[in-house]
């Protein structure tokens, strides 16, 4: 009986470890692939994201969050980069984290993706977008008025003197001396702003200052204001200018080259600076 038993017994013991080996396979196999099929839970891309809009500084980008694969809805998250102009080499853009991204003077000449990452219950996966066009300044609007009309950063319209017409007549609207009293006979400066009637500011007109009496200084050649519509001119005391309590007057001329010394467009006007 005993030797009948002991191999029964023993092959009993063999078919329950087997069966144990089998359960525990069977448990740790299902085990690897639930943990595989929640891995496979995080959100899948399939369709990239997109951007619409123009790339043109001042303008705004806007991103789609692409299409996704989810158990559950997914929250998305954006991250703006500029690349080079192949769409390559791209960096983050600081702060641009929003679905919108407004184009700035540092992108001209870039271009710009955007990465959206879409997260929920089991993990997050991220997309990049396709590159846009290299970005660019937006073209300059040219303002209304005569030929040759610029608009100055400070909003003011700036025409060549060539474009005021017979009935708009220059204006000498403001003047500066450097220093504004003079207290020797040292070569001073004198600035003076030349308009039209219209309000435009005048450039390339010419401008002239005679002082009085003449002997008293000198005004010099002839001078072109600037695209802000000032001309600079430097005068000279002379020997004959008094140091007393008095003032130097000038006569101060602006005209559009090619026009008449007397008529045309021409204006004129006195000034004067304090003699201490």
């Amino acid at each position: 009986m005993t030797r009948t038993f002991l191999p029964r017994a023993l092959g009993g013991a063999g078919i329950v470890a087997a069966l144990v080996a089998a359960l525990t396979m069977f448990a740790g196999s299902g085990l690897a692939q639930g943990s595989a099929a929640q891995a496979n839970y995080a959100p899948a891309n399939t369709a990239a994201p997109a951007i619409s809009g123009t790339p043109q500084v001042g303008q705004v980008l806007t991103a789609t969050t692409g299409t996704w694969s989810s158990d559950t809805t997914p929250t998305y998250a954006y991250a703006w980069r500029q690349c080079d102009a192949q769409g390559n080499n791209c960096a983050a853009i600081s702060a641009a984290t929003a679905a919108t991204y407004t184009v700035q003077t540092a992108d001209v000449g870039k271009t710009i993706r955007v990465v959206v990452t879409a997260t929920n219950p089991s993990g997050a996966s991220s997309a990049t977008s396709a590159q846009t066009a290299a970005v660019t300044q937006p073209a300059p609007v040219t303002p209304p008025g005569p030929a040759g009309a610029i608009k100055l950063s400070d909003g003011q319209i700036s025409i060549p003197a060539s474009s005021v017409t017979a009935t708009d007549r220059l204006m000498i609207d403001n003047v500066k001396f450097t220093p504004g009293r003079l207290a020797s006979r040292a070569p001073f400066t004198g600035r003076f702003h030349v308009a039209d009637t219209s309000g435009h500011v005048v450039r390339d007109a010419l401008v002239k200052v005679t002082p009085l009496p003449y002997a008293w200084a000198r005004g010099g050649a002839e001078v072109r204001t600037d695209q802000a519509g000032w001309a600079t001119l430097t005068i000279t005391p002379g020997v004959s200018m008094p140091l007393g309590r008095n003032a130097l007057v000038m006569f101060v001329r602006a005209r559009v080259e090619g026009q008449s010394l007397l008529a045309g467009s021409s204006t004129r006007r006195l000034v004067q600076i304090t003699i201490r």
